[in-house]
């Protein structure tokens, strides 16, 4: 009886440990097998143009993140890229290009003050809302360009999405630069610990005092303000603001989230679980595509992988 009993807190402690650290696992055993079976997998170049790929998703992912840790969601981030890369590709030929990166960051942080207070004064669902928003960001979006993409962009302009420090791509240092500052807010600020209090237990945390409303609305702010940065670092490097841009990452953004740990429910979470998960996505796809894989296999493949990471918090949740 007592040999019974020790086995299965053995194989609890397994299921614990899997379900805690699978992804990790999974992500090293992952990049064995593509730098066993991809030929060019393994290199500096490559690695750093995984890097470069998943930097913009990445930035938005950890915006995302905060959203998600409260209990919510928002689908307008890819549209929100998108915006935010045309008014940067606009502005930049009739002012210096650092205003023109505040005014294009600050339309997008208003469109997460938008997200943010239907959310709470409204008392709409945040995946009705944003649903709603998503559509009507990219018709701004197409309005603003004229359904058209604006080209003829300064060297100043290209170089947040194009120069290097060093060997590095700016990308890939505004990715670990907001990997570092993110952390830093949801580890070391008042404000980091009222947002895993309110997705916790959100009726608690307004009983302890918490300014829920405000939470929300600066979550929903601190996403859209990312998404803008992701969409002028994507718009510099490709020399153009793409009102069709970013179309579909709003999956790979909320996929990054999921797959790094951050629970649906809210209250359980961390940003570089995030970047692993963003890492995962990124290792696939540049993987598949070294191997020349159809694309279509890619989109089962993720799809799988994010209904695989909802299962296993779901699991995580019951094993408490």
């Amino acid at each position: 009886m007592e040999a019974e009993k020790q086995g299965r807190g053995t194989l609890t402690w397994a299921l614990r440990f899997f379900l805690s650290y699978g992804f990790v696992i999974v992500l090293v055993l992952l990049t064995i097998a593509m730098a066993l079976t991809a030929p060019g997998f393994i290199t500096g170049r490559n690695i750093m143009n995984l890097l470069r790929q998943i930097s913009i998703t990445g930035i938005a992912a950890l915006g995302a993140t905060f959203v998600i840790l409260i209990g919510e969601i928002d689908l307008s981030v890819a549209s929100t890229i998108a915006l935010g890369g045309v008014i940067f590709a606009s502005l930049q030929f009739v002012m210096p290009v650092f205003f023109a990166m505040l005014l294009a960051l600050g339309f997008c942080t208003f469109i997460g003050v938008l997200n943010g207070l239907i959310t709470t004064k409204a008392k709409v669902a945040s995946f009705a809302v944003t649903l709603g928003m998503m559509g009507f960001v990219r018709g701004l979006a197409l309005l603003y360009a004229n359904g058209r993409p604006i080209y003829g962009f300064s060297d100043a302009a290209r170089w947040i999405g194009r120069a290097e420090v060093g060997p590095i791509p700016i990308p890939i240092v505004l990715l670990f630069l907001t990997l570092l500052a993110t952390y830093y807010v949801l580890r070391f600020t008042r404000y980091g610990r009222q947002v895993y209090a309110v997705g916790g237990n959100e009726s608690a945390a307004f009983l302890g005092g918490i300014n829920v409303h405000r939470v929300k609305i600066i979550a929903f702010s601190l996403a859209s303000f990312l998404a803008g940065l992701g969409g002028i670092i994507m718009s510099a490097r490709l020399g153009s603001g793409e009102p069709i841009a970013a179309q579909g990452y709003e999956f790979d953004v909320i996929a990054s989230v999921v797959i790094g740990g951050t629970s649906l429910r809210g209250g359980i979470g961390t940003v570089q679980g995030t970047l692993l998960g963003a890492l995962l996505m990124g290792v696939i796809v540049n993987g598949l595509n070294l191997q020349g894989v159809n694309p279509y296999w890619q989109q089962i493949v993720k799809g799988l992988i994010i209904v695989g990471a909802v299962i296993i918090d779901r699991q995580k949740r019951r094993l408490g």
